[in-house]
């Protein structure tokens, strides 16, 4: 018999009235920002009210700290990107300057683009890179990385399978 909403909801209440204070300090002492950390709290709680597998949890302060964790480094890599971009956007001239809606749409493009190159390498994610938004042939992009042809075509399949694993 598979759990119900209600002793889901249940067990999520216990989670955090038991472990919110916690887990929020845990994030506070990560960040060094009490807004910050209010905000991935409640955003790690929110994952865990979407889990499924509550009931079979046996240890829930680190449960609920590996969840808090991944929160934090994905937020932390957003941040990341968002810096490096606005770097980039920072040395055209003004006229160029994007709206904040063009803005939003390209930062959360590249943060779609970094979830779904995740765990690959250095190397792959950067011939997969120079392959698809520089436009350099496979010979280019060996000279610029010095490495073989057969590398470069390695590291894009491989780069292309991850890619379409991901979408799955």
């Amino acid at each position: 018999m598979g759990i119900t909403n209600s002793s889901a909801n249940e067990l999520v209440s216990q989670l955090y009235v038991h472990h919110h204070s916690w887990i929020f300090n845990f994030l506070r002492r990560k960040l060094g920002c009490t807004h910050e950390a209010a905000d991935l709290t409640q955003d790690t709680f929110i994952k865990v009210m979407l889990k499924d597998n509550l009931k079979e949890v046996v240890e829930p302060r680190a449960y609920i700290t590996h969840i808090a964790h991944g929160v934090m480094v994905n937020h932390v890599r957003r941040k990341e990107i968002e810096k490096a971009y606005l770097e980039c956007i920072k040395h055209q001239p003004e006229s160029e300057y994007y709206s904040p809606e063009a803005k939003a749409i390209v930062l959360e493009t590249l943060f779609q683009v970094d979830e779904m190159l995740d765990g690959l390498s250095a190397k792959v994610k950067k011939a997969f890179l120079l392959s698809q938004l520089e436009g350099l042939s496979h010979s280019e992009i060996a000279h610029e990385m010095k490495v073989t042809v057969s590398s470069v075509r390695k590291y894009i399949a491989k780069a292309l399978l991850h890619t379409l694993k991901k979408r799955d």
